[in-house]
């Protein structure tokens, strides 16, 4: 196509909404209950943790950040859904598409850090319990967390710079419920065959912190299964099943999304994958964090009596 009679493309258009009158009321109730429940539920973690002193250790500090970053990662692709399927238009600026994609991702991309950090932290607590205290240290918390958070949002920072510099000069249909990098590749008018290599960090990145967490977690299993009391058994599985679900949920939500190079689904599971990376996944951490930790559920418990009291 020649140069000149090429339109620049100014926005997307997300294509597979239903309309309002044909089914996107309901999925637009749905999904709002859905996301007031993921910013209520993880906020509720997010202040139990800072208001009880009891939760004052590494771990609850990890999960607490963990929730406030759901809070974020879904805040960035959910109310533009409820948008879409309310809205005639349905349509986003290009400018407002390689931000939701760099916000995205970097918050992903953060949480998957955060889930390894939380991995190892347990190792240490179970598997070193005496040198606990001197190696997990509030320093080293703060670091790890602060690192995890540079790390995340300058890691996809190169990607976004790079499609931004690409032509998109029509179709403008997005085929997928948010702005992602491989649907909106497949609009540009250029060669995105260097995406591939960018494929091959992505999995990289990813099959290291699957790696790092599924290796403490055998560790873990395996120490605790030489525990002569079986009350300690019970409790440190209990501690350490709500992080592997987390963890099973997050990466394999991921493992669909982005570790499959080149297949391709049908276009309905693509959005039912997407569904569940994106909304599933954060939906199900306060219920799994609140309902299997006591001491959570204690915490909520004291912060909403003292909200009584007042």
């Amino acid at each position: 196509m020649d140069k000149e009679n090429q339109t620049k493309v100014i926005e997307f258009f997300f294509s597979d909404f239903p309309e309002f009158e044909d089914g996107g009321l309901l999925f637009f109730v749905l999904l709002l209950c859905i996301y007031m429940f993921i910013v209520v539920g993880n906020s509720m973690i997010f202040l139990a943790v800072q208001l009880d002193v009891r939760l004052h250790n590494p771990m609850y500090s990890f999960i607490s950040i963990f929730s406030f970053l759901e809070i974020c990662y879904t805040t960035v692709t959910i109310p533009r859904m409820l948008y879409n399927l309310v809205s005639k238009d349905k349509i986003i600026s290009f400018i407002g598409c390689l931000l939701q994609m760099y916000f995205f991702h970097s918050f992903g991309v953060t949480e998957g850090l955060v889930l390894t950090i939380m991995a190892i932290d347990r190792y240490v607590a179970i598997c070193n319990p005496l040198r606990y205290a001197i190696i997990i240290t509030p320093q080293l918390c703060t670091q790890l967390c602060t690192g995890s958070f540079i790390l995340g949002f300058i890691m996809l920072l190169p990607e976004i710079v790079w499609i931004s510099t690409l032509p998109f000069c029509g179709p403008n249909h997005i085929h997928q419920l948010f702005c992602d990098l491989e649907p909106v590749l497949l609009l540009a008018c250029a060669d995105t065959s260097m995406i591939l290599a960018e494929d091959v960090i992505h999995a990289i990145s990813i099959l290291t912190c699957v790696s790092i967490i599924t290796l403490s977690y055998l560790r873990i299993i395996t120490v605790i299964l030489r525990f002569p009391s079986g009350e300690s058994r019970q409790k440190a599985f209990s501690t350490c099943s709500a992080h592997i679900t987390i963890f099973l949920l997050f990466f394999g939500s991921v493992a669909l999304m982005y570790l499959r190079f080149s297949v391709t689904f049908q276009p309905i599971l693509e959005k039912i994958i997407a569904l569940m990376f994106a909304v599933l996944a954060p939906f199900f951490n306060p219920i799994i964090y609140s309902l299997r930790n006591k001491d959570m559920k204690d915490a909520i418990k004291k912060m909403f009596c003292s909200q009584k009291l007042m």
